[in-house]
Parts: structure tokens; C-alpha cells; sequence
């Protein structure tokens, strides 16, 4: 990695911490809230390709592990990977490469506005919710002893809330590929 690119994971990194200073939202229902870094693990997939949008992610997850409080609510320390919802923050480092795989794959300059647009609306789709919570229903099922289905039907009060957020990201990558031509590829 050149040093570009560890500024640009850097800065993905601070965005997704900023994005965990958002309140979370609790549903009340549902002991777990939703947040808003989940769009940041999009925007850094999208923006930056796979391996530095993973880089990013796994940056946070490091300043979490130290102790910093870089999760939504103030968390970080290892006790957060000791909870539940860990399998989401696993998913997180899946979650930015599939997204960012399928940007650098799908989405090219020469493609028309709309096509961009919707190619980057499925990398986030994919890579951001289906994958994300591939990781963190499976892990939430296999350490809760909910089992699948239970796991399954409790997460769908917020797929529609990350499809909003894929959606987000997919208009930011548009409108970065468009303003910031001198981005390097993203890579």
C-alpha cells in the first residue's frame, strides 16, 4: 500500500467512527440499535475498492480492540467482541471487500450516470447487507441458541434501514466518481 492509500483508509476509518458519534436508534422490541457505521463500511467499499476499504474497516476494529471508543455508544474494548452482535463486526471486513470487489468490477468512467448509480446501489446491497448479515445472523444463531430462523426474523426490522444506507453510499460513490476524478482507481 502506497501512503495515499493509508490516508484514504485512514480517512474512511474516521468517518466511520464519526458516523458511530450518530445516537444509535432503538427499536424497543429489539435489544440491539441500529446505527449508522454500517454506512460507513458501505461508503468505504464503494469509494475505495476492496482492499483499502477493508483496510479501513479493520482499522476501526483495531482502535475498538485497544480500547478506544470508536463503536456507536461510546464501545470499544475486547469485551465487544465477546457480545452477540460481534458476528456483525466481523461481517463489517467481508462486508467492505465484497462491496468494494464488486464496485471495482461493475462500475467503470465510461458507463452512463444511471448505471453507475445502480451498479454501485447493488455492490452496497450485496456487499453491505447481504453479506453483513450473512456473518451476523450466523454468529448471532450460533452464540445466542436463538437458531436461524429466530436470528433471521429479529434482523429484519433492519434490512429495510441498511437498504436505505446502501442507497446513501451508492449516491456518494456516484458523486465522488463524478467530483473526484483524480481519485486513484479504486483498488
Amino acid at each position: 500500500m502506497t501512503t495515499r492509500d493509508l490516508v484514504l483508509a485512514a480517512l474512511f476509518a474516521a468517518i466511520i467512527v464519526s458516523l458511530g458519534l450518530l445516537p444509535p436508534i432503538t427499536l424497543g422490541f429489539i435489544p440491539v440499535p441500529i446505527t449508522a457505521q454500517s454506512l460507513g463500511v458501505m461508503l468505504a467499499g464503494v469509494v475505495l475498492g476492496s482492499k483499502r476499504g477493508t483496510f479501513a474497516v479493520l482499522l476501526v476494529l483495531l482502535l475498538a480492540a485497544i480500547g478506544l471508543p470508536v463503536l456507536s455508544g461510546g464501545r470499544g474494548g475486547l469485551a465487544v467482541f465477546a457480545a452477540p452482535t460481534t458476528g456483525y463486526l466481523i461481517g463489517w471486513v467481508f462486508a467492505a471487500f465484497v462491496t468494494g470487489y464488486i464496485a471495482e468490477h461493475f462500475v467503470d468512467r465510461g458507463q452512463t450516470g444511471l448505471v453507475q448509480g445502480v451498479n454501485f446501489f447493488l455492490a452496497a446491497l450485496i456487499g453491505g447487507v447481504v453479506v453483513l448479515y450473512a456473518f451476523g445472523i450466523t454468529y448471532l444463531a450460533l452464540v445466542t441458541g436463538l437458531g436461524f430462523s429466530k436470528a433471521f426474523l429479529g434482523s429484519l426490522a433492519f434490512i429495510p434501514g441498511d437498504c436505505f444506507k446502501a442507497l446513501i453510499a451508492a449516491l456518494a460513490g456516484r458523486a465522488v466518481m463524478v467530483g473526484y476524478p483524480l481519485l486513484p482507481q479504486r483498488a
